[in-house]
């Protein structure tokens, strides 16, 4: 099983520790909790132990980044509450998802267990750890490590089959480690609740570059083939592959974008088809893509 806290955007530190009272207790917590799990601190100013717990509960909440709150509660300034839960001594740490508590403790905890604690109630939300875990398996991918990726994301996959984050990770993974066949073994396999996600539709899209790049010509050849003949539409398009398959993606876009401005339907569009390949396959939010994009929309829309 992965031990890891569920995956969240992170909030405001404002947004994630506040002090309540009876008055506000139902929104803050029995509400709130409709959507993220809130623990609950009953403390008191004269009590030894709280003075060591609260800090520590405030970062291990802060750390989290969202994925739980933190609603502090003056058991001397609200005794109903306290009477109403039956607070018998303090620290008491209950913890709420949906309106109803889900685990708790009393006394102070070393920083460990404050951490699993934590990961316990996160995983209350739903996705058991799993988008952090796709956040650590990204960044193993960014960092060159694809090996330990591809072993991240098959845990992930292990906890819950028809994740289409993982499942795309999964095969970009191997790609990355420039496993091709494997990654395309995945592609062919995909359960049909995922085949066709935003997710594995990219890592489809960059398979399908990594299949041409296994073909793909020499640069500076095909690049002098270009200057010597401007026209010739099919030198450009293998220049555009074979720079591609070099990394360097912008000016393959740029070699597409003036073969599709020569001539638009030239091989069924061939350009523009390999554009949108091109765009599928970065994040969406790559200013290659986007500026691509919308120099290619600048010419269709002429």
């Amino acid at each position: 099983m992965l031990e890891l806290n569920s995956g969240a955007g992170a909030a405001p530190a404002a947004d994630l520790i506040i002090d309540s009272s009876e008055a506000t207790f139902m929104a803050d917590v029995v509400e709130a909790s409709q959507t993220v799990p809130i623990i609950v601190d009953f403390w008191a100013p004269w009590c030894g132990p709280c003075k060591t717990l609260t800090p520590a509960l405030e970062a291990a909440v802060t750390k989290a980044g969202g994925k739980v709150r933190l609603v502090k509660v003056n058991v001397d300034e609200n005794q109903q509450i306290a009477a109403q839960l039956r607070i018998q001594s303090i620290p008491t740490i209950y913890a709420f998802w949906q309106g109803q508590p889900v685990d708790g403790f009393q006394g102070a905890l070393p920083a460990s267990e404050i951490d699993a604690f934590i990961a316990r109630v996160a995983a209350a939300a739903g996705d058991g750890g799993l988008g952090e875990a796709l956040e650590a398996a990204e960044q193993m991918l960014a960092e060159g490590a694809a090996a330990d990726a591809v072993q991240t994301f098959a845990a992930i996959l292990g906890e819950e089959p028809g994740n289409a984050a993982a499942y795309g990770g999964m095969v970009r993974a191997h790609l990355a480690a420039h496993q091709v066949e494997q990654a395309g073994t995945l592609l062919e396999n995909a359960p049909e609740d995922v085949a066709s996600s935003p997710e594995v539709e990219a890592a489809r899209a960059q398979y399908e570059l990594a299949k041409q790049a296994e073909s793909a010509g020499p640069v500076a050849e095909l690049r002098a083939a270009v200057e010597a003949g401007p026209a010739d539409h099919q030198a450009r398009f293998d220049l555009a592959l074979a720079l591609h398959a070099a990394g360097e993606v912008e000016a393959a876009v740029d070699e597409l974008l003036e073969l599709f401005r020569q001539d638009p339907g030239w091989n069924d569009s061939a350009a523009k088809t390999q554009l949108f390949t091109i765009f599928e396959a970065l994040k969406p939010q790559d200013p290659v893509a986007l500026n691509g994009r919308r120099k290619l929309s600048s010419m269709i829309f002429a």
